[in-house]
């Protein structure tokens, strides 16, 4: 006798575990339900209501297809905008240690490095002036994304901020290139 339960999953889940959202962290409804959370974002945001009920599976009022479009297009674009706040905080930072330990934003390509993890980056606060980008504590360099999936992500959703305020909060996870270990170029067995 088999019983078929179905699971509910809430837009957050289903957002978080879109392809190309890897890198996003499920922010806790808590945060954002605590509006002191969300000052400065309803002007930037259209339909801010409707997206803000959205993303807290609130009952919406019946709408047409472009209305829910544009409510679901601006539902992701504030909930990429609350990430960047919420990573700052002790909860989000736990959140994305967790990623960062299982290597789920890559590691650095540089054999000096040692495929040191990744952590994401925004070139720039505000939405739809830069893609992610991927930031090494090591060599302190940033590169694309591995994949092209990960290209079209805003870099607004991570803050410029984030991988700074990570290590100094984790500072035994930041290490220093070790300046003993220097290749030095020889030909049989001349420097």
């Amino acid at each position: 006798m088999s019983s078929s339960t179905s699971v509910e999953v809430s837009w957050i889940q289903w957002f978080c575990n879109l392809r190309g959202n890897e890198f996003f962290c499920e922010v806790d409804p808590e945060y954002i339900i605590d509006r002191f959370n969300l000052i400065g974002l309803d002007p930037k945001i259209p339909k801010y209501e409707q997206a803000l009920a959205q993303i807290l599976d609130n009952e919406m009022e019946e709408i047409d297809d472009e209305s829910h479009q544009e409510t679901e297009l601006a539902a992701e674009i504030l909930y990429g905008l609350i990430h960047a706040r919420y990573i700052m905080t002790n909860k989000g930072l736990a959140k994305m240690k967790a990623k960062f330990a299982d290597c789920e934003f890559g590691t650095c390509p540089r054999v000096d490095c040692d495929n040191f993890p990744f952590l994401p980056i925004g070139q720039s606060d505000t939405e739809n002036e830069s893609m992610v980008k991927m930031y090494c504590g090591i060599c302190e360099q940033l590169y694309l994304p591995k994949s092209s999936k990960h290209h079209h992500t805003d870099g607004a959703y991570f803050g410029t901020g984030f991988p700074q305020m990570f290590f100094m909060v984790h500072k035994g996870l930041r290490l220093k290139p070790d300046p003993n270990k220097k290749w030095v170029p020889s030909l049989y067995g001349f420097k």
